[in-house]
């Protein structure tokens, strides 16, 4: 077993990659309930699917606030790795996305399974209340998710940096960030978030016809030779 050393000054946003798996799966999970004909089934899927998310989210935003100190101290990752610096938006704009949904599927399947009885007893609606919450804490989260394409989007556009195997990493935070806000639009029946969202799939269009495209290509273009990832302490 071979063991990288790890310091800030050579961290990227690809410490994120294991994180978001539990983030992807709780917005699996919260499909796969609204289609799901058993509602404890349903109920079981939802509550792992809140286990996941608060497994996942948590953990992100840790890595996020260590590695916005890695950016503030030190250089932007080197062009061969600048594309990395879109990964934050996966676990903003997935974790957005599922919070909503199982919200929307929580507010259908607890008054069947009659969840959280005692709430329902004061007169309130346990499904209503993780609807709201999942609305706010998605809002919130979007709009951080703003930040961080800021960030990317400034990092990027200071130096060019050639195709490699790297390029993927449009793909993902660009689509779910889309999909947050086209999910927003459609909860809040907001306009703005609807022309916003068509207008993110226009864009992210291009990046992912491009990866389709020219990954083949380079591919089985010889010689082809993956750009190394220098593991070596950069300031």
């Amino acid at each position: 077993m071979y063991f990288h050393d790890t310091a800030l000054s050579t961290m990227t946003a690809a410490w994120l990659l294991p994180i978001v798996a539990p983030i992807v799966a709780s917005a699996s999970g919260g499909i796969v309930a609204s289609v799901l004909p058993d509602p404890r089934h349903a109920l079981w899927t939802i509550i792992t699917s809140y286990i996941l998310w608060g497994i996942g989210v948590p953990l992100a935003m840790v890595v996020l606030v260590i590695y916005f100190q890695r950016l503030t101290m030190y250089k932007i990752p080197p062009r061969e790795v600048i594309v990395s610096v879109l990964l934050p938006l996966g676990p903003l704009g997935q974790g957005g996305f599922a919070v909503m949904q199982l919200g929307t599927v929580s507010m259908r399947i607890f008054p069947l399974t009659k969840t959280l009885p005692a709430v329902a007893a004061a007169g309130g609606r346990p499904g209503d209340i993780l609807y709201i919450m999942g609305w706010v804490v998605a809002l919130v989260m979007w709009g951080f998710g703003v930040v961080w394409l800021f960030f990317a989007l400034a990092s990027i556009s200071r130096s060019s940096f050639p195709f490699n195997m790297g390029w993927w990493g449009f793909t993902f935070p660009l689509g779910v960030l889309t999909v947050s806000t086209t999910t927003i639009g459609k909860e809040t029946e907001s306009r703005f978030f609807d022309v916003l969202g068509t207008v993110c799939e226009c864009c992210i269009s291009r990046p992912f016809s491009s990866v389709a495209l020219l990954l083949p290509l380079v591919s089985i273009s010889p010689p082809f030779t993956p750009v190394p990832i220098s593991y070596t302490r950069w300031t």
